[in-house]
């Protein structure tokens, strides 16, 4: 069990939960700001661009620190630029689309946006950030297994 815990909690777990969670603040407030641009100035709800330009900020934000900190990937070499570049943006298009797709389904097909839940007598958080947030864990998860096993991965 011991060994399991070693493997599983390590610099490279932890630092990418950290910057993970910075990732997603980034994403979060993003998206939260824009969604309040969009809907004060088209009266429309946007949900689908918002995320978008929510996702570009983190994936730049997620690169950098993923290459310099998590997997410590050290060469800013244009060969090694041209393979992880495009890795981490292909891999990062496919769980925005998944996060898309959630998007759609959870707040314009099922409506939930017209929920909100008080988080313990604190805050109110309403039903689109709410979806956001747990399709972010989702995300996260995602991300984690592409950049350790396919982008970043150990050249020993």
């Amino acid at each position: 069990m011991k060994e399991l815990i070693k493997k599983l909690i390590n610099k490279e777990t932890v630092t990418y939960i950290i910057f993970g969670v910075g990732s997603t603040v980034v994403n979060l407030g993003v998206f939260k700001l824009c969604d309040l641009f969009f809907t004060s100035v088209t009266e429309t709800d946007l949900v689908l661009l918002t995320n978008l330009i929510a996702w570009v900020a983190a994936v730049i934000f997620a690169f950098v620190t993923n290459k310099i900190w998590v997997f410590e990937s050290k060469s800013w070499k244009g060969s090694v630029l041209k393979k992880e570049i495009p890795s981490f943006v292909g891999a990062r298009l496919f769980s925005l689309g998944v996060e898309e797709l959630g998007l759609l389904v959870f707040i314009k097909w099922l409506n939930f946006d017209r929920f909100s839940w008080n988080i313990f007598g604190l805050f109110t958080l309403g039903g689109k950030m709410m979806v956001k947030i747990g399709l972010a864990v989702i995300v996260v998860i995602m991300n984690y297994v592409f950049s350790k096993f396919i982008i970043f991965k150990n050249k020993e």
